[in-house]
């Protein structure tokens, strides 16, 4: 079968032809329908080799939906046929945080050496993945793969970070986003839909401004020098936002987060850009709360699909072959996707 893997440290993704996978006791095969590029990808890829914690060869890809083929020895709840999408963050299944479907903060990952598809495990971008449980399927029922196989990343991670954030997100209160890209427009629409907050949005340039409004901001802000100072200007009284979510996470936008917050204000740092905010007593408005979370519960994907059939949330997409995946990688690099690229294995 045909699998798009990061082979070599430093070297662009390729197409390659590998064994199609046989499921073990337990384990499903999907025949892919869809799957997400990601820029999570970007930043492993641009590791070194002492960095990486697994293996190469790998095949990317930790946004997956597609169609049960096979099923391994001892599998139950699943069916032969069905449309499903990957939960992506496995766990242990056993640990107390797994215990509540809080498998995206397992306490034995780490030292069991379990890892994401895509991200450790062979992941989505091939003609054929293996899911190593069925709790880690979700059923799509009526929803469209293609349309929804980013919500298992791009629409789980910014809901679960801007949940946290609800009860601070009050009529009268403001919400700041930085990167309007596959989860911050995503972002965006899920903020218009849970709470009555204006929302402000920041990007680079023009194009991905008016993705912003397209979706809901009600004000887009150029993220330049003088973004802090434009955005207090929004917030009554210019004293901030109640919550500020960084989906880039680059240094320059972390220090900006942390200005744009007010007094018991949240910064919750998305992205894995690399930036850090200092916290400490005078260094940022008293009170506030930083954080930097990861992915979702598997409760919070049914919620986040259950948002996508009541009609608040809508990804742009780009689509490709799985031939031009590489492609895709290439002009998500050079921020040229505007919204989420999905690939199509069996398209």
């Amino acid at each position: 079968m045909k699998a798009v893997q990061y082979r070599t440290v430093g070297a662009a993704p390729e197409v390659v032809e590998i064994e199609k996978p046989e499921p073990k006791p337990g384990e499903i095969r999907l025949k892919v329908t869809a799957a997400g590029v990601c820029h999570s990808d970007i930043a492993v890829m641009s590791w070194s080799a002492e960095q990486l914690t697994f293996p190469l060869p790998l095949t990317l890809g930790h946004e997956g939906a597609g169609v049960v083929d096979k099923l391994g020895e001892g599998v139950r709840n699943v069916a032969v046929g069905e449309s499903v999408a990957v939960y992506g963050p496995w766990g242990c299944g056993r640990c107390s945080k797994c215990q509540q479907g809080k498998e995206n903060y397992c306490l034995e990952a780490a030292r069991l050496g379990i890892y994401p598809p895509g991200l450790g495990n062979p992941g989505a971008i091939a003609e054929y993945m293996i899911v190593d449980d069925a709790r880690h399927l979700m059923p799509l029922g009526d929803l469209d793969p293609v349309r929804t196989v980013p919500l298992t990343d791009a629409g789980l991670t910014p809901y679960h970070a801007i949940k946290r954030s609800l009860p601070k997100l009050v009529p009268g209160s403001t919400a700041v986003v930085f990167g309007t890209g596959g989860l911050g427009h995503v972002g965006i629409q899920l903020l218009r839909a849970l709470t009555p907050a204006r929302v402000i949005a920041l990007d680079v340039n023009d194009e991905k401004l008016r993705l912003a409004k397209e979706v809901g901001a009600h004000e887009a802000v150029l993220s330049d020098e003088n973004a802090v100072e434009n955005v207090r200007k929004l917030t009554p009284g210019g004293r901030g936002a109640e919550a500020v979510f960084d989906f880039v996470g680059v240094p320059p936008t972390v220090k900006a987060s942390g200005a744009c917050a007010m007094i018991e204000g949240d910064v919750t740092i998305v992205g894995i850009g690399g930036g850090s905010l200092e916290v400490g007593f005078g260094l940022q408005a008293y009170e506030t709360v930083v954080t930097s979370p990861y992915w979702g519960s598997r409760s919070e994907m049914g919620e986040t699909f259950d948002l996508a059939r009541a009609g608040a949330v809508d990804v742009h997409i780009e689509t490709y072959a799985l031939d031009e995946a590489p492609k895709a990688y290439e002009r998500l690099h050079d921020g040229k996707v505007q919204g989420r690229a999905v690939i199509l294995p069996n398209g």
